[in-house]
């Protein structure tokens, strides 16, 4: 059911086989505002890509090379649910890649959103194990003083699950332990923002048919 102020507004994007994006795996969209544009990034189910629009309505591909994709690496397979951040020095593009369905958290750097370093993984394992397919998803990150929290979708549906992890480092919440975990939320896909001075959080409903936001309250020690 839709809330009476939200309308409908159709398809906006497909996936475009001519400039190499999987057909039908157009996914996870992540729009910020950096000066006066919107930046969308999005998967394409291999790689990570670019667009950009002017009102955050219509929105136009970024092409390099004839090419949206910002990267993408073939052992980094199922490549998706980016979402980018600001730090002091530069940008970091945090994404999932499950190559031989072993689900990570993996982190690239730029200084222009658009030339980006090696990947990194930054978040794996833990009390949740390796090797399944959904225990490494849709990472999330927001800076805090001089932390950064990590939300990282566990599992979706009825028993939805996101671990959250605490680390001074953006790029480093954790290799196979759990010395940055600190504790979990009935919720998945969790994505967090500010408001008029208010955090919320908008998060998938258990139901898997829309999403739901609720107000949210900082509590740091």
């Amino acid at each position: 059911m839709l809330d009476h102020h939200w309308k409908p507004s159709g398809i906006q994007m497909r996936g475009d086989s001519t400039l190499g994006e999987e057909p039908g795996g157009m996914q996870a969209p992540y729009v910020i505002k950096i000066d006066h544009d919107y930046q969308l990034f999005y998967g394409d189910w291999n790689r990570i890509c670019l667009a950009q629009s002017d009102d955050g309505k219509s929105f136009k591909r970024v092409l390099k090379n004839g090419s949206p994709a910002l990267f993408g690496d073939l052992e980094e397979t199922n490549t998706r649910d980016a979402m980018v951040i600001k730090t002091n020095d530069f940008w970091i593009c945090y994404y999932v890649a499950h190559p031989n369905n072993d689900g990570a958290i993996y982190a690239r750097t730029s200084k222009d959103l658009r030339d980006w370093s090696e990947s990194k993984i930054v978040s794996y394992g833990g009390h949740v194990g390796t090797g399944k397919l959904w225990q490494a998803e849709c990472p999330f990150v927001v800076r805090m003083g001089n932390d950064y929290f990590l939300f990282r979708t566990e599992m979706y549906g009825q028993n939805n699950k996101t671990n959250i992890y605490r680390s001074s480092d953006p790029l480093n919440f954790g290799i196979d332990d759990d010395q940055y975990f600190i504790g979990s939320l009935p919720v998945a896909a969790p994505e967090i923002f500010e408001y008029k001075e208010q955090w919320y959080m908008a998060c998938l409903l258990p139901t898997l048919d829309g999403i739901r936001i609720g107000k949210l309250n900082w509590v740091l020690e």
